[in-house]
């Protein structure tokens, strides 16, 4: 069953409750495709199935909370929690996985948690890793909350009117409208990511150790 039919077969409150557990599971550490099931709630609330606020605010608490507790994790296990979840999951914890991400972290300080959010893998790392690299909390938090806002928050707003928009303007040609409202979508964080992505990219080919003190 794909994604769309099993949003469209739960009732409201449980099509929220997926998307905060979802996005917040995510943020844990954990790679699953919250982006998506963001999108796709949305497209429902554009349709009136479920409310736009609750997508939005439920996007947001799982992004925040997830990361928060992420990070707690991180604080607790260190290093060696990266290094035995890269000998279980190399595809997704590999050393080159974690080695992008402390330059990442070492160049950008907490801007890599807030960028985190809009890329795929400063999304799994970002609360984990801030929390091993002993980044002071308060500095995470702030640019946990910022990331979690304009990410879920900005994204759900977007997709709802455009949505909106492209349902009455195309309603004739509602598959249009759908393949219109994903692909405008889309562009909302297309900038973010791609700066997101310049980002790492340079720090990737930044020829310096990572020093990790420069986190705190």
């Amino acid at each position: 069953m794909h994604l769309d039919a099993i949003l469209h077969s739960v009732p409201p409150e449980v099509v929220w409750l997926i998307v905060g557990g979802v996005i917040g599971i995510e943020s844990l550490g954990i790679p699953l495709p919250g982006e998506i099931v963001l999108v796709s709630a949305t497209l429902l609330a554009s349709q009136g199935v479920v409310s736009p606020w609750a997508v939005g605010i439920a996007a947001t608490v799982g992004a925040i909370a997830g990361d928060s507790i992420g990070y707690s994790i991180g604080h607790k296990g260190g290093k060696p929690l990266f290094d035995k979840l890269g000998r279980k999951f190399p595809k997704h914890f590999g050393p080159a996985h974690l080695a992008t991400a402390e330059r990442a972290f070492d160049r950008w300080g907490m801007w890599a948690v807030f960028f985190g959010r809009f890329i795929a893998l400063l999304r799994i790392f970002s609360g984990p890793l801030a929390g091993a690299l002993k980044m002071p909390y308060w500095r995470f938090l702030t640019a946990n909350a910022l990331g979690g806002i304009v990410w879920a928050g900005g994204t759900t707003a977007v997709i709802y009117f455009l949505g909106k928009a492209a349902e009455q303007w195309l309603s004739r040609f509602s598959w249009i409208a759908l393949v219109v409202a994903v692909v405008c979508g889309a562009g909302v964080t297309l900038y973010m990511k791609k700066r997101a992505g310049k980002a790492m990219h340079a720090a990737e080919e930044s020829p310096e150790e990572p020093d990790l003190t420069r986190a705190q």
